[in-house]
């Protein structure tokens, strides 16, 4: 967390902090134990075709969009931990539904159609939810002027449920039913809901104008090349997610996180700027050409710890660019421009595993190695120099 110039201060680790960073870990868990099972149920279930799964796979990468224009008139009508606890309910609602289509007789009628519209309010409640927790809830546990390294920590509870929620998902196959998963999907939002409960926000006026629509804590225009640049790594991502993979190469992603962590703390503290994108994407790539040797000895291990490190450095690294890419009172906007181009990379990856490369593994790989190498070339070429020249602080 002390990476190149962001500060480690031990008094932002406290009780408020813990809580809405661990609720944050908590419904992100809860977004992504969906990611290994729900295709391969729905098309049992529904009979269905990969790519028909796929759109209802993709359908909360489009509907993150849906309420983010009215983020920031929500949180100043409402108290705005009482949105973002609204949103993570409706988000429990929506996981219940889920198990309790499991088995039904809908299901069978019009399973895809539902699935999918579920799925689309999944994402817009969970795109809500996220940017006011991230660009609001968080930040106003801290002081001021540890509101960088908030944002840099918190973050990474979410990357560590990229791993942790299909992993979750994984383990608990041999025992339970996907019902039984998704019940407990839909648990983890309601400890969610009672960590935000304990913490205490105080009233914060409203502005003097407040417009219904607006861009204002929902996205960045002047960060478009990031997020197409972020957007095309997180794609990669979710074309890997696309894959079936078993619990341990979640669990190595995991370690794979952890070493991120440990590099962004020892290795590239004094390191040229754009070392750190650089050295994920390589490290993606390599994890990619290990995987087109298939299934044999040490490259299973060593891919998924490989992708969990380059994405671990690229996540915390871009995030970063768009906090100082933004004046100081559009913290927040930068903060949920972030969010949603990982998670709309996710879905429209996953969407191309399974609509267009579904169950060619080699396939899958050698398109995740063609969209890194476009990746890297805009980076180096055109996105960080960009970067530079616009940055605000």
């Amino acid at each position: 967390m002390y990476t190149q110039n962001t500060p480690v201060h031990v008094k932002l680790w406290h009780r408020d902090f813990w809580l809405m960073a661990t609720a944050n870990l908590l419904v992100t868990m809860a977004m992504y134990i969906q990611l290994p099972l729900l295709p391969g149920w729905l098309m049992s279930a529904t009979g269905c075709t990969p790519g028909l799964a796929a759109v209802a796979v993709g359908a909360p990468g489009v509907g993150i969009f849906a309420l983010g224009c009215f983020c920031s008139y929500l949180v100043q009508r409402y108290r705005r931990n009482m949105v973002c606890i609204f949103s993570v309910l409706v988000l429990t609602v929506c996981l219940y539904l889920l198990s309790w289509l499991d088995g039904s007789a809908m299901l069978q009628a019009d399973g895809l159609l539902i699935v999918t519209a579920i799925r689309f309010v999944q994402g817009a409640v969970f795109g809500l939810g996220q940017m006011v927790l991230s660009s609001t809830l968080i930040i106003d546990t801290c002081e001021s002027f540890q509101r960088t390294e908030a944002n840099h920590s918190a973050a990474w509870f979410s990357r560590l449920a990229l791993a942790l929620g299909p992993l979750v998902a994984l383990v608990l196959v041999p025992y339970a039913d996907f019902g039984t998963v998704m019940i407990v999907g839909a648990g983890l939002c309601v400890l969610a809901v009672v960590f935000i409960f304990s913490v205490k926000f105080p009233f914060k006026a409203p502005e003097d104008v407040v417009r219904h629509v607006s861009a204002d804590r929902f996205f960045l225009s002047q960060g478009k090349w990031l997020f197409i640049n972020l957007l095309l790594v997180t794609t990669v991502v979710g074309m890997l997610l696309s894959i079936e993979h078993d619990a341990s190469f979640y669990a190595m992603m995991i370690l794979g996180f952890f070493l991120a962590l440990l590099a962004g703390r020892f290795v590239f503290v004094n390191a040229d700027l754009k070392s750190e994108i650089t050295t994920g994407l390589i490290f993606m790539l390599a994890a990619l050409l290990l995987m087109l040797s298939g299934n044999r000895g040490a490259a299973t291990l060593v891919s998924p710890v490989l992708i969990g490190c380059g994405v671990g450095i690229i996540g915390a690294r871009f995030l970063l660019f768009f906090i100082k890419l933004s004046p100081h009172c559009r913290r927040g906007t930068s903060q949920s421009t972030f969010f949603l181009g990982w998670e709309l990379g996710l879905s429209l990856g996953m969407s191309v595993g399974y609509g267009c490369t579904y169950g060619d593994r080699y396939g899958t790989v050698i398109l995740s190695i063609v969209v890194s190498c476009l990746a890297l070339i805009m980076y180096l070429g055109f996105t960080h120099n960009w970067y530079v020249r616009h940055k605000n602080r």
